[in-house]
């Protein structure tokens, strides 16, 4: 039991320096240990909200609301800090549409926020009042 929790410790430790070994490579380079870590806290959290955001625009596929910019947005969130999700940001916003110079159109905001109010509103009305 003692060996388990030895190599278990022996474990933690080494992703605990291996997460720090990739902190100091990155661009931003830390002055103490200390700033290192704070920065693994910031990235973990940055991932975890920019996943939170992503699974709730999959959910607006299907359910109402503007699915599309919100994947987007979630996708952006993690593109800071996953190379992947830099890559995929660029194919999502291939599919929102956009004028010529990259921007979306004022009315398609608008008509996009309208719809995912009244979809909200619809669905709490039809859970609180069938």
């Amino acid at each position: 039991m003692w060996d388990d929790r030895a190599m278990a410790d022996h474990e933690r430790e080494s992703l605990r320096d291996a997460a720090i070994q990739a902190e100091y490579e990155t661009g931003a380079r830390e002055e103490t240990e200390a700033e290192a870590r704070s920065h693994i806290v910031v990235r973990i959290a940055r991932m975890t909200i920019g996943s939170i955001v992503c699974l709730a625009g999959v959910a607006m596929l299907v359910l109402p609301g503007p699915g599309l910019v919100v994947i987007a947005a979630g996708l952006a969130i993690l593109a800071r800090d996953v190379a992947w999700a830099d890559r995929l940001v660029g194919h999502v916003r291939d599919r929102i549409p956009a004028d010529e110079q990259g921007n979306i159109p004022r009315s398609t905001i608008v008509t996009m926020i309208v719809a995912g109010i009244a979809g909200v509103l619809l669905s709490v009305w039809w859970i609180a009042f069938r």
